[in-house]
């Protein structure tokens, strides 16, 4: 099933007799039961105002053709999506739609935000067959805002996105990577901690332990980069020689994309905790690779295949979700109370349980 139009979507979700797994660029590797729904029909950009910062396309819409509008204007979407494909070994073109579902974040969360923060408005078909608009084109008109934020990471369990509004901000002038070498978690999360607290807005702050280093990004104009990384270097110089990274861009992408493991065999597991909880949980984890990104607040964990790394989080606090592997549940369990919402919302959204079933729990 692969619509063309939003109504040719509503029609068949309409007559929808049995649940359907809904896809956009298959990059993702979100697999489930049901028949492929695919929304990669529903392509194109509908509206692109820089001078508003505003930019409207249609879910099926391939990420690089939007980079690509908005490089030629000097725009950027600055929640700097991860492209999966490298990681989960998919090929296809990674949507919009799919960002938005999934809510796909990388470094610049940091400082920039999440792509649930730069979502403007969304239309949507319900489990019903009923086309849903909600939230605006432009960023005054914020009606409906608590939906708009409902569907960013809702993997597509509560409606098949068909178009989405989107804020993007102008590309920098100017981007230095800061190396940092440290002796281990515990420091590299101290020197993250110190920069990202340090009023020299760190848009990046990652580290690398087969590399043996903390990477720091420092963008914006020139001049302002220049005094910010000098700044750093005085923030951060006790925990390590410093130097400049020669590719910042590159490095970036691949803390991103998670680089490191690809090809690799295993699973890989994306946890998120309290930075200052990463040295202790990282120590119990027995991981065969990790990487860690938002100051220490994400870390990604590839382990032999089939490990239950779930068992491993002891007192830690946090969540664990498995992105590239199969046999357990994809997301981690929710608490009694939350899961009850959960369940309410998805019967409000999907009453005929058509969406995605058992992604989500």
């Amino acid at each position: 099933m692969r619509p063309e139009t939003e109504g040719q979507l509503a029609e068949i979700v309409a007559g929808l007799s049995e649940p359907v797994r809904i896809v956009g660029g298959g990059t993702r590797g979100v697999a489930g039961p049901g028949t492929e729904l695919s929304v990669a029909g529903l392509s194109g950009i509908e509206l692109y105002e820089p001078g508003a910062l505003t930019l409207v396309a249609k879910a099926g819409t391939p990420v690089a053709e939007i980079e690509a509008a908005l490089a030629t204007e000097g725009q950027r979407l600055a929640f700097e999506p991860m492209d999966h494909r490298g990681l989960m070994g998919t090929d296809g073109a990674p949507t919009i739609g799919g960002v938005v579902a999934a809510n796909i974040s990388g470094p610049r969360r940091v400082q920039a935000g999440a792509c649930r923060d730069f979502l403007l408005g969304v239309r949507y078909v319900d489990g019903m067959g009923q086309v849903i608009k909600n939230g605006g084109r432009v960023m005054k008109n914020v009606t409906g805002y608590d939906l708009v934020k409902l569907m960013a990471g809702s993997w597509g369990t509560l409606g098949v996105l068909t178009e989405v509004s989107l804020k993007v901000l102008p590309m920098a002038e100017a981007e230095e990577t800061l190396l940092v070498a440290v002796d281990g978690t515990a420091q590299a999360v101290e020197a993250m901690s110190a920069a990202l607290g340090s009023p020299f807005e760190v848009s990046g702050a990652a580290y690398d332990p087969g590399a043996g280093h903390v990477l720091l990004r420092v963008e914006g104009f020139a001049g302002s980069v220049a005094y910010r990384v000098e700044q750093l270097r005085g923030v951060v110089g006790g925990f390590g020689p410093v130097s400049m990274a020669d590719n910042s861009a590159g490095l970036w992408r691949s803390i991103r994309d998670v680089t490191a493991f690809h090809g690799q065999d295993g699973d890989v597991w994306r946890i998120s905790v309290k930075p200052s909880d990463a040295p202790a949980l990282a120590s119990q984890l027995g991981a065969d690779g990790l990487l860690f990104d938002w100051g220490g607040g994400l870390i990604w964990a590839l382990v032999p295949a089939g490990t239950d790394l779930r068992t491993k989080m002891g007192d830690v606090s946090g969540h664990m979700t498995l992105v590239r592997g199969a046999g357990q549940a994809k997301f981690q369990p929710e608490p009694a109370p939350v899961a009850l919402i959960s369940a309410q919302l998805r019967q409000r959204f999907d009453p005929r349980g058509l969406f995605n079933p058992g992604l989500m729990g």
